[in-house]
């Protein structure tokens, strides 16, 4: 393998919005994650919806409008 072309890695604390802490090893330091293996609902079995109004609302914040526009029709010049 080539010297000097491999990330530098630090041991990691990634800390869950459910207050679960993994210790890991990544090129970043200090991750905060929003959902975790101990709370995402495929791991756990439980049936309920983990975050779809709020991806719909960040999307609107970005772009502006969920709606989504339309175009007016052209209007040919021959056929009026």
């Amino acid at each position: 393998m080539k010297d000097a072309i491999h990330p530098t890695t630090f041991e990691t604390t990634i800390s869950c919005t459910c207050g679960a802490v993994f210790q890991t090893f990544s090129t970043v330091q200090n991750l905060k994650i929003g959902i975790c293996s101990s709370c995402h609902p495929f791991f756990t079995g439980e049936t309920r919806f983990v975050d779809t109004a709020g991806r719909v609302d960040k999307f609107a914040q970005r772009y502006g409008s969920t709606a989504a526009r339309r175009a007016k029709p052209k209007l040919s010049a021959a056929g009026a």
